[in-house]
């Protein structure tokens, strides 16, 4: 199958682009002009994967990206950080919902053209959920976003499942919850609590600065996200919904406890109002019943494993 990746560079694409690759699928990655390195080596310095240019907020460039027929589509390429999202909400509202409706009407034009017709899978967030009650979340579940990255990303589902409602371009959506591991940079919380405690380590001290520490998220191993995105890709439904999710809760207390221990720190947290979320979601862990009966998925990585490959990883 030959597979396009967006966001092929970014934390997940690059898990996913290493999977689909061991499937031996012909992989292509988009992403920004940027960060397509010179002579057009693809991304994670990969030769076998080359690389195409994709700015979502320019039409002109996302038409010259799906120009090529490709068999499946992944779009990852998002501002996938809150605190982004939230410094410029237009700018998300550009890349995530604008830029989403792009990538769907040029799939949809060669759908039209005969050029192909690719399985789609967009990647949305469990965040369009917003807050609810504290049982996990299930894809009939009202959405409610309460932030302008979860606003921006309900934006993209919609523009994507209007697509496939106007055109039968086969889209299916994967709201992901939480997840984590090696190579997650320090926007995000497991990641930033581990530097933090290895940052107190050396300082033969216990204080690290956290936020709030009640809400309680679940914590995938990101190769169990990416089992599950290949997965859809193979067996989705189109025009359906598919929460990605565990449906393990810990409140984030717990998370930075249990980091501490790998780290070697028994940590003394200190709250530091610029890191306090006003809306962040008390309690978000998902239901993915919809999922395994599709595809067969469930996690293979347990919380405790998932952790330990953090922390490893940020060693090296």
């Amino acid at each position: 199958m030959k597979v396009l990746v967006t966001g092929a560079d970014g934390f997940v694409g690059g898990w996913l682009v290493r999977r689909l690759l061991a499937e031996r699928h012909e992989v292509h990655g988009a992403m920004r002009p940027v960060a397509v390195p010179a002579g057009g080596a693809g991304p994670l310095a990969l030769p076998e994967v080359p690389s195409l240019a994709l700015e979502l907020a320019d039409s002109d460039s996302v038409r010259r990206a799906f120009a090529e027929p490709f068999d499946a589509v992944v779009h990852l390429a998002a501002v996938a950080s809150g605190a982004e999202a939230a410094a410029d909400p237009g700018y998300a509202w550009e890349v995530n919902a604008a830029g989403t409706a792009r990538v769907v009407e040029a799939l949809a034009e060669g759908k039209r053209a005969r050029r192909a017709d690719p399985m789609v899978l967009v990647v949305s967030t469990s965040e369009v959920y917003g807050r609810g009650a504290a049982t996990p979340r299930r894809e009939t579940d009202p959405v409610a976003p309460c932030s302008p990255y979860a606003a921006s990303k309900l934006g993209g589902e919609i523009a994507a499942l209007e697509a496939w409602r106007r055109t039968g371009l086969r889209v299916v959506v994967a709201r992901a919850f939480a997840h984590t591991g090696p190579g997650q940079d320090a926007r995000f919380v497991a990641p930033a609590f581990a530097r933090r405690l290895r940052l107190a380590k050396r300082a033969a001290s216990r204080a690290v600065r956290v936020g709030d520490l009640t809400p309680v998220r679940e914590f995938l191993h990101v190769e169990d996200v990416v089992d599950a995105y290949a997965r859809l890709l193979e067996r989705g439904e189109p025009g359906e919904t598919y929460n990605v999710a565990s449906g393990v809760g810990i409140a984030l207390a717990e998370l930075l406890s249990r980091l501490g221990q790998l780290v070697g720190v028994e940590p003394l947290p200190e709250v530091d109002p610029a890191l306090v979320r006003p809306a962040a979601i008390p309690y978000l862990v998902g239901d993915a019943a919809k999922l395994r009966a599709r595809t067969g998925w469930a996690p293979r990585h347990s919380l405790d494993d998932t952790l330990k490959d953090l922390v490893d990883a940020q060693a090296d």
